[in-house]
């Protein structure tokens, strides 16, 4: 019983000390310092008798009801700053920048903020601005515009070094210092920056042209270029093409050139041929009818002279008185025998020579037929269209042959206007036949004359003497 007591009043002692040394110990932050007031400590580099003793970064012990304890801030604080200047130029301005600062971390500093600012922590910023606000003020009055934007680093060490002195006494010491901005409310800046905008803009808008320019020029070339190579394409794309379309021409007419080439050998050939027939015919002439017309004249020549012989002889006879009549009879006799058989001669003659005409005319006439097929077909089937006209119109005039009854309107005019059509058929494509035929020259090309005011001259044509059986 009295073992548990005492374990127990043990136990609630232990409790009590480590409650008491709760309540009793203290841990500084490492961002901040324990101010422990309440008796007098010497610290190192501190006068004797400070009142106080601090606490960094570790723990101590503090009588409750002896020793007060109070916490100072070692975090960053900025102020911001816009301070209205005058330049050593009577200039107006307005300086805008950003003071970052905190408690020093050395006792000294420390001691120096808890006396100033410990129970006014919150008003630190406000008294920094002060400080650097009225330094200021009197560093920018002795400086000109032109120091101030050109050497910002310039004003930002010497608003440092004269704020220096007073911030150590405070405790307070200076990250970082910087000027944002320097405004003009007169236009000064903006008016001394004027000449050299003017001058940039000179030598932009100059670069630019120069850009423009060059950028044209290259354009141009490229264009040029691009239109040359379109026209070397171009023509050799049109160059191509008229290969190709030689080829082809080529290529579309060999066909009807070989058919034109075998069609002219077979003329050619036959061309031959009829030149043989017609020298065939021309010798079988000779044999025919000329030999058998020489024979037949000399045996009708002999016959004349043996009767003009028997009849001299019988009227010199008969007597002198008709020696005179029969002198003339014979005259007359021989005469007849002459003129019959001359005449004989000049019909075999005739005769000869108009087959042999003839079978030239013919021969030519396939000639020229093979020329003008070789060069005009058309026109060697007009020529046959018009040898066969008189046959075309009979055929077409036949058609009245089978009517038994007809019935014209206009009456007599219209049968003779209806005979006369058929008859001017056959006359008139037979005629215009036979001039066609006429005004070609034995080599198959027009011999007719240009037609004068649009009328053609009368075809050219030969006579061709025959005898007198022939019709």
């Amino acid at each position: 019983m009295g073992i548990g007591i005492l374990a127990g009043g043990a136990v609630g002692a232990v409790l009590v000390l480590i409650a008491l040394f709760k309540l009793m110990w203290r841990v500084a932050e490492p961002n901040e310092a324990l101010i422990i007031s309440g008796s007098n400590h010497k610290m190192e580099g501190l006068g004797e008798g400070m009142g106080f003793r601090i606490v960094t970064g570790r723990g101590t012990l503090v009588l409750p009801g002896v020793q007060a304890v109070r916490k100072l801030s070692l975090d960053l604080n900025e102020t911001q700053l816009q301070v209205e200047c005058v330049t050593h130029q009577g200039i107006p301005l307005k300086v805008r920048g950003v003071v970052i600062f905190k408690v020093g971390d050395d006792f000294v500093s420390i001691a120096n903020a808890a006396r100033r600012f410990l129970d006014q922590q919150k008003l630190m910023s406000e008294r920094v601005h002060i400080v650097f606000a009225g330094h200021l003020r009197a560093i920018v009055g002795g400086l000109t515009v032109e120091d101030m934007i050109r050497d910002r680093e310039k004003l930002t060490g010497q608003a440092r070094s004269a704020c220096g002195t007073e911030m150590e006494k405070l405790g307070l010491i200076v990250d970082s210092l910087q000027i944002h901005e320097i405004e003009d409310p007169t236009g000064y800046i903006k008016n001394l920056a004027a000449p050299h905008a003017a001058a940039v803009q000179r030598d932009a808008r100059i670069a630019q042209a120069e850009a423009n320019r060059r950028a044209t020029e290259a354009e141009q070339q490229a264009a040029a270029r691009m239109s040359e190579a379109t026209r070397d394409s171009e023509i050799l794309q049109a160059g191509y093409q008229a290969e190709r379309d030689q080829a082809s021409a080529k290529a579309r007419q060999a066909g009807p050139l070989a058919e034109a080439g075998a069609r002219q050998e077979v003329v050619v050939q036959e061309t031959r041929v009829a030149e043989l027939e017609a020298h065939r015919k021309e010798q079988q002439l000779q044999a025919d009818v000329r030999k058998p017309a020489d024979a037949k004249a000399y045996e009708t020549r002999t016959r004349a002279e043996a009767e003009r012989d028997a009849r001299i002889s019988a009227a010199q006879a008969e007597a002198k008185e008709t020696e005179l009549a029969s002198a003339a009879q014979a005259t007359a006799t021989r005469l007849t025998g002459e003129a019959e058989a001359a005449a004989q001669q000049a019909k075999g003659l005739a005769i000869a020579e108009a087959t042999r005409a003839k079978g030239l005319a013919e021969a030519e006439s396939i000639k020229a037929r093979a020329a003008a097929l070789a060069e005009n077909q058309e026109a060697v089937v007009a020529q046959q269209l018009a040898e066969r006209w008189p046959e075309i119109v009979e055929a077409g005039a036949s058609a009245f042959g089978n009517v038994d009854q007809m019935v014209l309107l206009n009456g007599a005019d219209g049968m003779a206007e209806m005979f006369a059509k058929a008859l001017t058929m056959g006359g008139t494509g037979l005629g215009l036949a036979r001039q066609l035929l006429a005004t070609m020259n034995p080599d198959g090309r027009p011999a007719v004359a240009p037609s004068v005011n649009g009328v053609a001259p009368a075809p050219r044509t030969e006579a061709i003497p025959v005898g007198d059986d022939q019709e």
